[in-house]
């Protein structure tokens, strides 16, 4: 197994991407540690996890605030010891055209997507660097790559996770820690089912695979990403698009 006896935190853990890759780790053999804000979501996926025999442990918290995700991350160090693997997944969208965005819509995405990620990363480095090793991977998008219409909030702020993730790269690689992203395109998910049919049909003809990538595309890269496989690979970002971004 590829990551057996590993503790590993997964932010949004409690449906779509971040889900699949609980389970894509729990299946390698991973001690889950999953935050996410659902509360039902939290336990559907502790008993799905639990059901592949390895532990879960679940934490309901804000991303966007300092003292849930300390608070969060020690209660994890004070029960397991250690955190060998941390997933920054959590993240949202609140689309519109620039000249209609309000503040709130640029602030919110902004809070969640990049703040998050870095409270999550500056909590967890610590114990990271204590035990001289770690994994972390936080999942960006093509779209901090290219930008899109009316995401200019959305882009902004997984442009900004793409450039924290190799400034972190270079901070803690001296400490065995590499930090990578995943740069996900068009993915089945409840986030792309609220696309209008006619989005769609205009996505799918910019993708040359000819099809949306699936959940489990993503938590196959990560799962590569946070194994031992990867050891050699720090401050990259690994776009899966179906080769939308060439």
């Amino acid at each position: 197994m590829l990551l057996k006896d590993r503790l590993a935190l997964i932010t949004g853990g409690s449906r779509g991407i971040g889900r699949e890759i609980a389970l894509a780790f729990a299946r390698e053999g991973a001690n889950l540690a999953v935050c996410d804000i659902s509360p039902e979501g939290l336990e559907n996926v502790r008993k799905e996890i639990e059901a592949l025999g390895v532990k879960c442990e679940i934490y309901e918290a804000d991303v966007q605030k300092k003292e849930q995700v300390d608070q969060t991350v020690q209660k994890i160090l004070d029960t397991q010891g250690r955190i060998d693997i941390l997933v920054n997944n959590a993240g949202v969208t609140k689309d519109n055209l620039i000249a209609r965005m309000s503040e709130s819509e640029w602030d919110l995405v902004l809070s969640i997507n990049l703040k998050g990620t870095f409270l999550f990363t500056k909590a967890v480095c610590r114990s990271m660097i204590r035990e001289g090793r770690g994994k972390i991977v936080n999942i960006a998008s093509v779209i901090g790559l290219v930008g899109n219409l009316g995401q200019a909030n959305y882009s902004a702020s997984k442009a900004g996770v793409i450039a924290l993730t190799k400034s972190a790269a270079r901070e803690f690689a001296r400490k065995n820690i590499c930090v990578n992203a995943i740069a996900p395109g068009f993915i089945e998910t409840q986030m792309t089912q609220a696309l209008q049919e006619e989005m769609k049909q205009k996505a799918l003809g910019g993708i040359p695979l000819g099809r949306f990538g699936k959940a489990s595309d993503i938590a196959e890269t990560a799962l590569f990403l946070a194994s031992d496989k990867a050891d050699y690979i720090t401050g990259q970002v690994i776009v899966v698009d179906g080769g939308m971004v060439m």
